[in-house]
């Protein structure tokens, strides 16, 4: 078997989604390709052929997203896939080195993905960066205080206000990607086949924040048991968030609201219900980190408390980044330089990837500690300097 891997052209893509599809088991929508692929450069796409035939598919897709303290251009990796007559023949591990070496060459020093299998993703230096948690509710779920006076307006979900709420949150949480118009084409993408037996896609505004979702009408024994099924709630304030969910747990005619991807820091969960427990809440990996360029990307960081550390890494699929970097910094700035002193810790790119964001602790993580009380500090200092890290859509 003769295998290469090639950078895609506008006209493989098409053939590069069917892979994708059939990898994961899913039907090609003729509905779903013109959306997908208009978000898809094929420069940043690849392809491994086997005997002339493509049998497996990376790439990734170009954004801003924001880290602590600064937002960074970002490469977010996607349809990821080999066919499962050719499992188990490097395919895979081809197409992520291509894709990172010409990242690096590129100039991009961050790499974020949702892993579809969790296992698979630290051999390649990812680490699981954020967390997300989904919940169950009840209609009506009481709320520990009034809800604060504000406006609530049924709009399109294709208003123009949502972006402007959206913008104003992304650029102040870790692990939120921009969007610019195509990207909203994308989350607002409603075909039938995906709803089942829901409602197309709703849209309600208040003052600071917006909900997407969608009401599954259900009826037992001729009473009202539908299910409403939130997409996203984006609100910049504690008020927009509780005026949003108070909407969504009293429509009529329902009995359950679900929400797939929350933050671990949603005031919903941390004052908003009267009984947390009310949400049968259930945490989640959300998106993995990979750092493509190693001192870049801890350089533009900003970090909680100062540190001053020498890390010592070794990187296989990443050679240019094994070695040891001092890395020092505040709130303010930071930077991170070779050096030859001794190492404080000894940590592995999927370690340092799982840090990245501030929502997984880096003492959480198999580091070797060579300098007693540097991993708490270093710890500290990777911590969030704002909301937890989140990302809340799927990419």
């Amino acid at each position: 078997m003769t295998v290469d891997v090639r950078v895609l052209s506008r006209e493989d893509l098409p053939t590069a989604w069917a892979v994708l599809t059939r990898a994961f088991g899913e039907a090609v929508h003729p509905e779903d390709v013109e959306v997908e692929l208009a978000l898809a450069d094929p420069a940043r796409f690849y392809a491994a052929y086997a005997d002339d035939r493509m049998v497996a598919t990376a790439g990734s897709f170009a954004f801003d997203m924001a880290v602590p303290g600064a937002v960074l251009p970002v490469a977010g990796v996607t349809w990821v896939s080999v066919l499962p007559t050719y499992r188990r023949r490097g395919l895979l591990g081809g197409l992520m080195q291509r894709q990172l070496a010409d990242l690096h060459a590129g100039g991009t020093a961050v790499a974020a993905l949702w892993a579809s299998e969790s296992a698979i993703y630290g051999r390649y230096g990812y680490g699981p960066a954020s967390w997300t948690v989904s919940v169950t509710l009840q209609r009506g779920a009481p709320f520990r205080t009034p809800v604060p006076p504000g406006r609530l307006e049924l709009v399109e979900p294709d208003s123009p206000a949502l972006p402007e709420i959206y913008a104003q949150v992304a650029a102040r949480t870790p692990g939120f990607p921009a969007r610019d118009a195509t990207w909203w084409t994308y989350r607002l993408h409603d075909p039938a086949h995906d709803r089942g037996s829901a409602s197309p896609l709703q849209a309600v505004l208040t003052d600071g924040g917006y909900a997407l979702y969608a009401v599954d009408p259900v009826w037992t024994d001729s009473l009202p048991a539908g299910v409403v099924r939130v997409r996203e709630v984006i609100a910049a304030d504690a008020g927009a968030t509780a005026r949003l969910w108070r909407h969504l747990l009293d429509l009529d005619l329902t009995g359950e609201v679900q929400a797939r991807i929350l933050a671990t820091d949603d005031p919903l969960l941390m004052w908003v219900l009267a009984d947390p427990r009310r949400a049968r809440a259930r945490v989640r990996d959300n998106l993995w980190v990979r750092l493509v360029d190693l001192p870049q990307a801890l350089g533009s960081r900003r970090y909680a408390c100062p540190v001053d550390v020498v890390i010592e890494v070794s990187d296989g699929p990443a050679p240019w980044n094994t070695g040891r970097w001092r890395l020092s910094g505040d709130r303010a700035g930071a930077q991170c330089l070779p050096t030859t002193d001794p190492a404080d810790l000894v940590v592995r790119p999927d370690d340092l990837g799982a840090a990245y964001l501030g929502g997984t602790p880096l003492r959480a993580r198999p580091v070797e500690e060579r300098t007693r009380g540097a991993l708490d500090l270093a710890s500290t200092a990777f911590g969030p300097l704002g909301p937890a890290p989140w990302c809340p859509q799927v990419f």
